[in-house]
């Protein structure tokens, strides 16, 4: 797993090798006409590969398939299991006007939930994980992975040996799938389109996670009306505010794996709700049986016209949440999610939704609180208790969720520097970001204050709820055509009908933008710019570093330069470039004219996977000249991944093992080409000519490198233990150039910096001891 480089950096960089502890593979004498350093010499057998891009193989035994089953209640469900609340109060907010309105609404629920959720986020969304993981990014790290399609030049040929970067991709249909993605890598627009449509999902997902917890404790509260008259609008909101604060400012305590301790509750709660609708069905009306069937949704919009299109934004919020079922895929299996949704949770909502409406044929006045007025009275109470607590676990699921996509944002730099606090010792998935949390609880408490109604709150949630759905399906329809190569039959009956249906609602919510709807799409606007502003300003700073790395000549310069003390300890300098020496290094030496003994050049880069595997995680490089004692290290880490604590003894450690590594390897080209000289045979005279160093070694030489390699590891075990390491980071300050646009001008100038000086240091999100760092400052130009 050597890094890959261009021809500058190879003639200054010596040997190229991974950290592991298996031996050497491949034949030593096939590499004698290769003039040594100039190419990879080694060649590390990959960790085992878990089986392309799929769930993993956490389904191994049924008993722990129901288990994941049982614990997803508790994660996944909670946004989709409250929907019931709300939904026909948000779909017939002018009333009922005709008795079979009910039922065409209904039998719109019925299908909507089996299309949307059951068929294509079960059945279809979920066989497209990265390895076990779901969500939007993952679909774009998908995309990425198999076309270069990243606008971060920071793409290596070793990475594609990484285990987990592995794709199983079939055989046939290979046209298509290389027709669009020969399209959209040569095409800039179509790389920053499909960014920008990534960033918008995440967005609207985020702006998801703030009207989640207002719409859904708002609803449960609101359930108090039923039991006294007493509370105005104004009161309902403030209760509601209060327990959303209270939500959020228990946050920064971490929130442990909670499907144990929430999946007990969300079961009784799709017990009761399930329940309900089956007494509502038999005592009320059967009839809501024929729902079944679609002709009643045809009479429906034939009745209704315009008023049943502008209804469908209400209709479609029986699908909150089902993006959540593949955004938590991560935590459980494909498998158990199917067997939890197919078992316990679709029939449940189908029944509740049923049993509301046959309550309401009789009573169409109650469609303002269709929940609670459906509930028979001695069960009002513990129905009012659960559906508080089902409606804080919704909040819950999605507040985490949200940390967690920003988490991802941020390791592919697609989101400004924030504090990302891990949890929990066990579970590494589980974070806290201050910055986020906050700014969550003062838009939820926002909304809820401002709206005061679930009407309004609707209204907005539908828009977010189907914008993430239709992004979904289209970077899903690009993994059919690239990556799953399916039949084009089955592609255009995906998009005819599920992207129908989904254009059909999106039309229906985006009607509603004045009565609330602009408030996502604000929202996103707001995230999207402040995404991209970052993004841009970042690959520009990628981009300067890699047109101003240091060159072989002046690295010989600095290391023969008389007036370079060398002194004791050990020296990192953090850069985002993984292919040569950053400029900062030259600025550092041009001002302080000292060196460390040992020098690292550290790059943290993020791999479009979830996970990295430990043994795969470092490569290192010997940078030349020789006497420099230099070296370069890219640490690579996937989106779900978090920094080791005990990062610096890993380095160091991984070090070492790199120079015995490369030690063993040249002594057995050594030993081998001794082998070779004593019979007198075995290569041509143009190996030997090419590798006239190695072949007239003596058997001396074997001992000499074994002496030089204990040496090594000698100085940077001195340099570790009695001087200890010192973080040199790069405080780089941007500005536009002269001749730069207006626009251009005040992207750097006014917004990224605005961004930079209120968001956080690279020191404070690697926690690096300030008593051990020095910061070098450097303007770059853009």
């Amino acid at each position: 797993m050597a890094m890959s480089s261009t021809a500058e950096e190879e003639s200054h960089i010596r040997v190229d090798l991974p950290m592991s502890g298996d031996k050497l593979d491949g034949n030593i004498l096939s590499r004698l006409g290769e003039p040594y350093g100039s190419k990879e010499l080694i060649s590390i057998k990959a960790a085992p590969h878990n089986g392309g891009h799929g769930s993993g193989s956490k389904d191994t035994e049924w008993w722990v398939v129901l288990n994941l089953a049982f614990q997803s209640i508790g994660v996944v469900y909670g946004d989709i299991g409250t929907s019931p609340l709300y939904v026909f109060s948000s779909t017939f907010s002018n009333g009922i006007k005709h008795r079979d309105d009910v039922l065409g609404v209904l039998s719109l629920v019925f299908y909507t939930l089996t299309l949307l959720p059951l068929l294509k986020y079960v059945f279809i969304v979920l066989r497209a994980t990265d390895n076990g993981e779901g969500g939007t990014f993952a679909l774009y790290s998908l995309i990425c992975r198999y076309a270069r399609v990243s606008l971060i030049p920071t793409q290596q040929a070793k990475d594609y040996e990484v285990s987990n970067y592995k794709l199983e991709l079939p055989s046939k249909r290979l046209k298509l799938a290389s027709l669009l993605k020969s399209s959209l890598e040569n095409s800039q627009f179509a790389r920053l389109f499909l960014l920008l449509v990534t960033m918008l999902g995440t967005s609207m997902v985020i702006g998801d996670s703030i009207l989640t917890p207002s719409i859904s404790v708002l609803s449960a509260v609101d359930g108090i009306k039923e039991a006294t008259s007493a509370l105005s609008e104004g009161m309902i909101s403030g209760i509601a505010v209060v327990i959303l604060v209270f939500l959020f400012t228990i946050q920064r305590f971490g929130t442990s794996k909670v499907g144990y301790t929430f999946a007990p509750i969300l079961c009784i709660w799709f017990i009761l709700i399930g329940g309900i609708g089956f007494y509502n069905i038999v005592k009320h009306d059967v009839a809501v049986l024929k729902a079944i069937n679609p002709m009643y949704i045809v009479h429906y919009f034939m009745r209704n016209k315009m008023d049943a299109w502008v209804s469908l934004g209400g209709v479609v919020l029986c699908t909150t949440g089902g993006e959540a079922l593949f955004a938590d895929v991560g935590h459980f299996s494909v498998r158990s999610i199917q067997i939890s949704m197919c078992s316990v949770v679709y029939p449940a909502l189908i029944l509740a939704y049923m049993g509301q409406a046959a309550y309401l044929l009789h009573n169409p006045d109650a469609v303002s609180d269709a929940f609670f007025k459906a509930v028979p009275g001695p069960m009002f109470w513990p129905m009012f208790i659960v559906s508080i607590v089902a409606a804080v676990i919704a909040s819950q699921a999605m507040i985490s969720g949200t940390f967690s996509i920003v988490q991802q944002s941020l390791s592919l730099g697609c989101f400004p520097r924030v504090k990302v606090v891990h949890t929990s010792a066990h579970h590494k998935g589980q974070v806290y970001i201050p910055e986020v949390n906050y700014f969550l609880m003062l838009a939820c408490v926002a909304v809820t204050f401002g709206f005061k109604t679930t009407e309004k709150i609707g209204n907005a949630y539908g828009i977010a709820v189907v914008f993430v759905m239709t992004l979904t399906s289209s970077l899903l329809i690009l993994i059919m055509i690239m990556i799953w190569k399916t039949n084009l039959f089955f592609i255009i009956l995906y998009a005819v009908t599920i992207g129908f249906v989904e254009l059909l609602y999106l039309s229906a919510v985006l009607y509603k933008f004045t009565s609330g709807g602009y408030l996502p799409l604000t929202f996103s606007a707001f995230l999207m710019a402040v995404m991209y502003v970052w993004h841009n300003v970042y690959i520009k700073k990628y981009h300067y570093e890699l047109g101003h790395k240091i060159s072989l000549a002046r690295l010989e310069e600095i290391s023969k330069d008389r007036r370079m003390a060398r002194i004791p300890g050990l020296a990192m300098f953090y850069s985002e470039l993984v292919q040569g020496i950053p400029p900062i290094f030259e600025h550092y030496v041009s001002n302080v004219p000292a060196l460390h003994s040992v020098i690292i050049f550290v790059s943290m880069k993020s791999l479009h996977i979830n996970k990295v595997p430990a043994e795969e995680r470092y490569l290192f490089r010997r940078v030349e000249p020789k006497e420099l004692f230099a070296f370069q290290c890219v640490v690579r880490y996937g989106y779900k991944d978090v920094l080791e604590e005990a990062f610096e003894e890993t380095l160091v450690s991984r070090l070492k093992e790199f120079i015995q590594e490369e030690t063993e390897l040249q002594m057995e080209l050594v030993s081998a080409n001794l082998k070779v000289a004593k019979r007198g045979s075995g290569t041509d005279e143009e190996t030997v000519e090419s590798n006239d160093e190695i072949i007239n070694a003596e058997p001396t030489d074997v001992e000499k490198l074994q002496q030089i390699m204990l040496q090594e590891i000698e100085q940077v075990d001195q340099a570790w233990e009695e001087s200890g390491i010192v973080h040199l980071i790069g405080q780089s300050e941007v500005t536009a150039n002269k001749k730069a646009s207006i626009v251009k001008r005040v992207l750097i100038d006014y917004a990224y910096n605005l961004l930079k000086k209120n968001l956080r240091e690279t020191e404070n999100v690697f926690d690096i001891p300030y008593d051990r760092m020095i910061k070098v400052g450097m303007i770059y130009e853009l």
